[in-house]
């Protein structure tokens, strides 16, 4: 796992082009220049690792937009300790970056060849994320309640179970929308059954799909 001089100063060079776009929040700054994005995609990508742009991984799935992946973040307003639920783990960069701010990462993955190479990039890089391979629509209850909830694909609503696994004054952020385009959402809980919606731009990610694949 090579992290050299000429990666981290395409990280700098990334973070810089992401505050001239608005992100302001500094510990998402901080760890987006501190993780080694080119270490979670494909060999054939690497020279576009630093680029504002998605990039395809395996079973048909992306790695996020470096922007969208500080927006999603920024939006949760993660602080140290945090309990964050991740639905769809992809290549692990999202909870990479989670991890590298200080919070207690859950993420769950469908596709087991994702899960699978994903524990193997974040162990490598020392972050203790918590790994599940399953249906992300179920979430996981029995490690809740969670402060923060990112899901990492397009629904075309939020699962209200998903919602009923955050703290009071707990977060979730997810891309709603049908497959051509998605908005933004943000959600934060404010009683028993009682939550604030808001939204914040429009996106395009892959669908969240139920079920799992367990091979190609």
């Amino acid at each position: 796992m090579i992290d050299d001089f000429e990666a981290r100063g395409k990280r700098k060079k990334l973070v810089a082009e992401l505050r001239k776009k608005g992100i302001s929040d500094e510990e998402v700054l901080r760890a987006i220049d501190t993780v080694p994005r080119h270490l979670f995609m494909d060999p054939a990508f690497l020279i576009h690792a630093y680029a504002d742009k998605a990039f395809p991984i395996s079973a048909g799935q992306t790695i996020s937009q470096p922007y969208t992946v500080a927006v999603q973040t920024s939006l949760l307003e993660v602080k140290r300790r945090d309990k964050i639920l991740e639905i769809g783990t992809g290549s692990g960069y999202q909870a990479a970056v989670l991890a590298e701010m200080g919070a207690k990462v859950y993420t769950i993955e469908r596709h087991r060849e994702l899960f699978l190479k994903a524990q193997k990039s974040l162990a490598a890089l020392g972050y203790p994320v918590d790994f599940f391979f399953g249906d992300g629509y179920a979430g996981k209850p029995q490690y809740g309640p969670y402060d923060g909830i990112v899901i990492t694909a397009a629904t075309r609503e939020i699962p209200e179970i998903l919602l009923k696994q955050l703290k009071n004054g707990g977060k979730l952020v997810a891309p709603v929308g049908d497959s051509s385009s998605q908005v933004m959402t943000l959600v934060k809980r404010t009683g028993e059954d009682t939550f604030d919606y808001s939204t914040h731009g429009k996106y395009v990610f892959v669908p969240m799909l139920r079920g799992i694949v367990k091979e190609k």
